[in-house]
């Protein structure tokens, strides 16, 4: 398919990506549809990781190369008529590792007119999952991009190993799984249980990162697989502690490390993916792992820029791929910037809005188990909270992602019982905020985690500095959401789940519960009368048990 320039219903987007070895391109028409397709793509190493890594702040040597790759680039970009906000400049682990990443950024718009978003590790995680599930669709065929390169319709190319075309697919949604990404200076980790996500992490740990710490500390080469090993069971620590990484048997990978292992080792399983066995693929890394960059060049017909981070970034994925059962190492042919595609072609998608949102819940309940909440309060908490806020909608004016975090914090209020139970709404508070949520940014979790510091107890204070820090619409945002968990845990105060049934109504200047429980409630409406004032503060109304 040519691409049509004079066509209303296709436009040209660009997405570049500053990494740690180099700023890659990739151009790609989108369709009104929600299709989209590669039309250019390229490629310059850069030595930034190194050099942030090393001295913690981007060199003025490296600003100025990183400035010359760019606009060749916004020259390339001109000639595809590509320009203002259909290029999305995008920066990940080397960039957020520097301390002057401020001021390069402004550099970077004061010289090219392109904005830069540095994408934190948890935003990694999720575009990575949308390239993921877009990958592992087209082996079934399914939707999420239409492949336009001759491939089968069932996603499979000829060349794909014997047996059920669908196995790895199927493994993946119905079995356990853990997907990795090594860029140069962290590691993006998700782990799924049948599909759904259990835990979802950005480590500091990267074949460039590694490889400068290990020879910075040890002088050689010969070291560098043991440094890189004890790197690896600090992530496999707590790792462990949410998933028995022996019950994997799905290991997916994305990056170009495996991309060109893949290629030297494995077999192609459509156009998105190929596998290697494990057995080949761990006899390779062994073969390869005392290699220098220049013999990876020489003896592997690769480039200088693949080459410098591609041993160890092979012995890292080789440290995780021995815990686990997987008899295959599934490479992925996708990567940050198809994950970022993708979310610019769908759209507004609610089905897959939804599944993402269930994905998010997923993790928050993982969380949960990890600190062994009460885990049916939580849920019925969460339940209550859904009903009221879908009730109040007129009242209080918010979105449907703003019901995701009340519905997480409802799930979570609890979780610093596991700490102590006196005050537990403080120790809730900060191992919300210093956790990880799949799909949640970071000033979303302070926002969650303000609403689960208040679920009980004192009203926020000028004196909170949690809260304060939080801006005016955000602060806005916690109090309303804040309002309505209360009222819902009050409604299970004895953590008995009594009350299962209740509707709404208006009645004049109170809001009426009506529990369709033949139950006694004095309990819940005492607790009523304790928490019920700050929504009687934010929203007006009296709040009333029948």
């Amino acid at each position: 398919m040519e691409y049509n320039a004079d066509s209303p219903s296709i436009r040209l987007v660009a997405v570049l990506e500053i990494g740690s070895t180099g700023i890659r391109l990739l151009v790609a028409e989108i369709t009104g549809k929600g299709e989209w397709r590669t039309v250019d793509s390229a490629v310059k190493p850069i030595v930034l990781g190194r050099d942030v890594f090393t001295s913690g702040q981007v060199s003025h040597s490296s600003l100025l190369e990183c400035l010359v790759v760019l606009r060749n680039f916004q020259e390339l970009l001109k000639g595809w008529g590509v320009s203002g906000d259909d290029v999305h400049l995008i920066a990940t682990s080397a960039l957020r590792a520097a301390r002057n990443r401020d001021m390069f950024a402004d550099r970077v718009y004061q010289e090219t007119g392109y904005r830069l978003t540095i994408v934190e590790g948890i935003e990694e995680n999720r575009l990575m999952y949308l390239a993921v599930r877009f990958a592992l669709k087209q082996i079934k065929g399914s939707s999420g991009g239409t492949p336009t390169d001759g491939t089968s319709t069932d996603g499979t190319s000829a060349n794909a190993p014997s047996g059920d075309k669908n196995e790895t697919n199927n493994l993946f949604w119905r079995g356990n799984s853990i997907i990795i990404d090594i860029g140069g200076g962290s590691t993006e980790i998700m782990l799924l249980r049948q599909g759904r996500m259990v835990a979802a992490h950005s480590v500091r740990l990267g074949s460039i990162l590694m490889d400068q710490q290990s020879l910075s500390a040890r002088g050689s080469e010969w070291s560098r697989e043991r440094y890189l090993t004890e790197g690896i069971k600090n992530t496999l620590t707590f790792l462990k502690a949410e998933m028995d990484l022996s019950q994997i048997k799905t290991f997916v990978v994305t990056g170009s490390d495996t991309r060109i292992a893949a290629s030297l080792i494995g077999s192609e399983y459509n156009k998105n993916s190929s596998v290697i066995d494990r057995e080949k693929f761990l006899s390779f890394v062994k073969k390869i792992q005392y290699y220098t960059v220049e013999e990876c060049v020489q003896k592997l017909h690769i480039s200088y820029g693949d080459a410098e981070g591609f041993v160890p970034g092979l012995l890292i994925y080789k440290g995780f791929l021995e815990q686990t059962k997987a008899t295959q190492v599934v490479a992925l042919g996708v990567s940050l910037r198809e994950g970022l595609l993708i979310d610019l072609a769908m759209g507004f998608d609610p089905e897959l809005q939804e599944e993402f949102f269930t994905q998010v819940i997923a993790s928050a309940i993982n969380l949960g188990r990890k600190y062994h909440f009460d885990e049916a309060h939580g849920r019925h908490v969460a339940a209550l909270s859904m009903i009221l806020f879908d009730a109040l909608v007129r009242e209080h004016g918010l979105n449907r992602h703003d019901r995701l975090l009340l519905e997480t914090a409802a799930l979570l209020h609890d979780i610093g019982m596991f700490i102590r139970g006196s005050s537990h709404q403080k120790h809730s508070q900060y191992i919300v905020a210093n956790s990880e949520i799949f799909g949640i940014h970071r000033e979303e979790l302070e926002i969650i985690a303000n609403v689960v510091r208040y679920h009980r107890g004192d009203q926020p204070s000028p004196g909170d500095i949690a809260f304060i820090a939080l801006q005016r619409e955000e602060r806005i945002l916690a109090l309303k959401l804040v309002s309505i968990l209360r009222v819902a845990d009050a409604l299970d105060r004895g953590h008995s789940q009594r009350i299962q049934n209740i509707c709404i109504e208006h009645k004049g200047e109170s809001i009426v519960i009506h529990a369709n429980d033949n139950v006694d409630k004095n309990l819940e409406r005492a607790s009523l009368e304790e928490k019920a004032n700050m929504f009687q503060d934010v929203f007006g109304y009296k709040v009333a048990l029948i």
